[in-house]
């Protein structure tokens, strides 16, 4: 348990690219305060960055309602403990990044405790469920918009809201050349490069890789010049990858090569990209 006069801070993510925003600003944090004391829920980004992980759910991602049921008992008890350290801790703030499914019943039970919410990277209700923003509105102490035109949507509801700008602009290598990029992947300056970015949950993936590979075939056919790199995320299962490319290879497809933890790299250095769709990088 922290010192009382330490600040105490909560955060929650559940997703490989809430853990990567999440690490950002715990390294934010301590610099701002280095006697801060962050804990919560989130993956090895926000390990490294100095926060004591109660539950680690980003390894396992999902999309669709049947991964999801899979995961209740899980998640169940990573909301129990999560709302017990709330309780007994009474953190100065807890905020939520992204994750709305399990961030905005986190956040309903961490105002009724009376701890301070900030909703960090707040859901796309402006895309779909709009009425989430007005039952963010009433718990969340601040909501932190990372796209512009999302703040006038909580303004709407009489939300506390900042528009913070996109966290990735603080992790993209943006002064990155594409000679630069390729020199990094150790790719030839003259060649076509396509890049494949199937997403980080595993349904996602298994959904849309075979499309990604089946496209790669025919791009492959039209130039057998082209180079073809895959960017894995951390919570993909790169064997598991691996031999999905060696089938598709062994079926008249291109030689396809992973690139792990180098992905706005290959963002970078690619000619065409096919990307799964998120914002959240």
């Amino acid at each position: 348990m922290a010192m009382p006069d330490r600040p105490v801070i909560m955060l929650s993510a559940g997703e490989a690219s809430g853990d990567l925003h999440g690490g950002t600003l715990c390294r934010a944090l301590r610099a701002l305060e280095p006697t801060v004391n962050l804990v919560g829920m989130g993956g090895p980004r926000m390990a490294a960055a100095g926060m004591e992980i109660l539950a680690d759910p980003t390894h396992h991602a999902v999309v669709g309602l049947t991964e999801a049921v899979g995961r209740v008992p899980a998640l169940y008890g990573a909301y129990r403990a999560l709302l017990r350290r709330i309780r007994a801790q009474r953190p100065d703030a807890l905020v939520l990044i992204d994750f709305p499914e399990f961030n905005m019943r986190l956040g309903r039970a961490a105002s009724r405790a009376g701890v301070r919410v900030v909703y960090f990277v707040p859901p796309q209700v402006w895309a779909w469920r709009p009425w989430r923003a007005r039952r963010i509105a009433r718990f969340a102490t601040r909501v932190l918009t990372v796209l512009p035109f999302e703040r006038e949507v909580y303004e709407a509801v009489d939300a506390p809201v900042e528009y913070t700008g996109h966290p990735l602009l603080d992790v993209l290598p943006l002064d990155m050349t594409r000679d630069h990029a390729r020199e990094r992947l150790g790719l030839d300056p003259a060649v076509s490069v396509i890049g494949l970015l199937p997403g980080s949950r595993r349904k996602e993936i298994a959904r849309l890789l075979p499309a990604m590979l089946e496209a790669a075939k025919k791009l492959a056919a039209g130039d057998p010049r082209r180079r073809f790199l895959l960017g894995a995320a951390a919570t993909v299962n790169a064997p598991e990858m691996a031999t999905a490319l060696t089938v598709a290879r062994e079926t008249g497809g291109p030689r396809i090569d992973i690139v792990e933890g180098l992905t706005h790299e290959l963002m970078a250095a690619a000619d065409v990209l096919m990307i799964a769709s998120g914002r959240n990088g």
